[in-house]
């Protein structure tokens, strides 16, 4: 099992709950950003710590280096979010799920949430977990 995904797990249900009360003021329909930067509020607001657009550094056989990758929030330096403003339906989760997985594999995290601000329903369909690949085994 990583070492983080137990703390990572038990951060999903307090992380949506916020995202639901971020959509619930909002409601649906505006730009990814404001989502982003409310919910990193409202996470401070319930005492825990954010990391909007941390930078992705990419490290391969000794060559270090940055590119335009930014995690759109990080929480507690273990839990990956990953939001949209996408029409249900509209988005390809496939693609959603390779970057948040990508994410993952390049800062070494366990788990990750695709919030997609736009589904109506999201404590339902608008939230999808992404783990790393045994992570949590």
């Amino acid at each position: 099992m990583h070492p983080l995904y137990s703390k990572a797990n038990s951060l999903t249900h307090d992380v949506i709950s916020a995202a639901i009360e971020v959509q619930n003021h909002f409601g649906t329909g505006l730009l990814e950003s404001i989502y982003v930067k409310c919910l990193a509020r409202e996470l401070s607001l319930r005492g825990y710590k954010t990391a909007r657009e941390k930078p992705v550094s990419i490290s391969y056989k000794g060559l270090e280096f940055s590119e335009k990758l930014f995690v759109d929030l990080l929480v507690e330096d273990c839990l990956v979010i990953e939001a949209k403003a996408v029409v249900p339906g509209a988005g390809d989760i496939g693609v959603f799920r390779a970057q948040t997985l990508s994410y993952l594999k390049l800062l070494d995290l366990p788990l990750g949430l695709i919030i997609n601000f736009h589904n109506p329903r999201l404590g339902k369909a608008g939230v999808r977990r992404v783990i790393l690949k045994g992570a949590d085994k």
